[in-house]
């Protein structure tokens, strides 16, 4: 059999166009296997997000768990303050969040009765008038839809059982992560062939730092932007300003189109209910809000933690909505942030020194 570039089966093959197939075929079968495993996930949907929140709120809550540590508290203690801790972050805001909605509830109502005139009326009387009998139309058609779109009962009541037991399993998860992470780690790491285990042990730590540091980095970054608008609508005179800040914090953490759907549900509530200046003000206020944290909290907090491209991003974002819906949205970017980190220290030439057992930030 004739090899190289010598006559033969492959030899009037040019080198290059060789190397095209090879590089092609490798690439078909990246793309199949992504497919397949893409298709586990997300028959496995529930699961999938369970682990990933497990990995995100450990990242999260992770130096409570020390502190606890250091302060004498055995294991299991110190991960069940952690826990604790995840509960009341959740729903102390959120207890306070359904209040003020309730109590502002009448207000915004009447709000949005007066906006739905002034665009009545706009409609009737602007630069290309409407008749009112085609308002009307239009509005039945909306409700319609509406109406047509609401999801059945028993599918919501399904659904919202799901995510009760993938909360629930992510909480116990986080629980085991934080008492015994250094030991599953050393078990899973026994799992891999002995002369690797010092390159994936560097891997997975340098992916670990990666997703501590966006996790961090997030919430730091929802924390400003949800105070900053938030201060502004109450300052404009919005109506549930509270509930609009904690959509603003929640948004933060589906990078670029989690902002654009809190800053376009700021402007819809202040038009409806304040008019077009209160709008014009909000917009004001949000671009100015984002801006800044664009342009200098996001470079200086996040780092290297998300060395993505935006559209990248958007990319990602987008596939994991496709396959998760919200919540796919808000895991698809640390996922693929970490997995970035892990192929650059896996391909680097030399094997990364691996921190200490006791590393700050090691599960």
């Amino acid at each position: 059999m004739t090899t190289g570039d010598g006559p033969g089966a492959f030899g009037d093959v040019p080198r290059g166009l060789r190397a095209s197939t090879a590089i092609v075929a490798c690439l078909i079968v990246l793309a199949v296997g992504g497919w397949l495993v893409a298709t586990v996930l997300a028959r496995l949907a529930s699961l999938t997000l369970s682990l990933a929140a497990t990995l995100l709120l450990a990242a999260l809550i992770m130096p409570v768990a020390r502190g606890l540590r250091r302060l004498h508290a055995p294991p299991w203690l110190a991960a069940l303050g952690g826990v604790l801790s995840i509960v009341v972050i959740v729903a102390g805001p959120l207890a306070l969040i359904g209040n003020e909605t309730v109590h502002q509830w009448p207000q915004l109502q009447q709000g949005i009765g007066q906006g739905v005139d002034r665009i009545r009326e706009w409609l009737l009387h602007g630069p290309m008038p409407i008749t009112s009998r085609r308002i009307d139309a239009i509005g039945a058609e909306i409700r319609h839809r509406i109406t047509a779109s609401a999801p059945d009962p028993a599918a919501g009541a399904s659904a919202a059982a799901q995510v009760a037991a993938a909360a629930v399993l992510a909480l116990l998860l986080v629980f085991f992560v934080l008492k015994d992470g250094a030991s599953m780690w050393a078990w899973t790491l026994r799992m891999t062939p002995e002369h690797l285990r010092p390159r994936v042990d560097a891997a997975a730590r340098a992916g670990w730092d990666s997703l501590v540091a966006y996790v961090r980095g997030t919430v730091v970054i929802a924390a400003v932007d949800a105070t900053g608008i938030g201060i502004g609508l109450v300052i404009i005179g919005v109506p549930l300003a509270a509930p609009l800040a904690l959509l603003t914090f929640i948004a933060a953490f589906v990078p670029i189109v989690g902002a654009a759907v809190a800053g376009a549900a700021a402007v819809i509530i202040a038009f409806v209910s304040k008019g077009i200046t209160a709008a014009l003000l909000v917009i004001a206020v949000v671009v100015g809000v984002q801006q800044s944290e664009g342009n200098l909290l996001q470079p200086l907090i996040m780092g290297r933690a998300l060395r993505l491209h935006p559209a990248v991003i958007l990319i990602t974002v987008t596939a994991g909505t496709l396959l998760a819906g919200i919540a796919g949205a808000v895991v698809a970017v640390p996922i693929t942030a970490v997995a970035y980190r892990v192929f650059l220290t896996l391909r680097a030439p030399l094997p990364i020194a691996a921190p200490e057992a006791d590393d700050a930030d090691a599960p």
